[in-house]
């Protein structure tokens, strides 16, 4: 009766501990996934800035087809084409 009884105790114990195990790997993949969501944030921004740098330049020194020749070779995708003037790779 004894050692059911501590079987029982070791039981409750190891089923607290999974319990906290869960709940602490929840934590974890939680901010993991802030952390990633602050560097993608933060890797756009840094694209935004740059970007506008060079629209800055190009709009200054007169060389916004230059810009548009750059971009044509390396849009892909229609919609961002279109924020350019260029036109579609798609034949829809």
């Amino acid at each position: 009766m004894v050692n059911n009884a501590m079987a029982i105790r070791h039981s409750h114990r190891l089923q607290r501990l999974k319990e906290q195990r869960e709940k602490l790997d929840a934590r974890i993949h939680a901010t993991e996934a802030r952390i990633k969501s602050s560097e993608r944030k933060k890797d756009t921004r840094r694209k935004i800035l740059v970007g506008a740098y060079y629209l800055d330049i190009a709009t200054k020194e007169n060389k916004m087809d230059e810009i548009k020749n750059i971009m044509a070779g390396y849009l892909k995708r229609d919609s961002d084409r279109e924020l350019f003037g260029l036109h579609p790779l798609s034949s829809n």
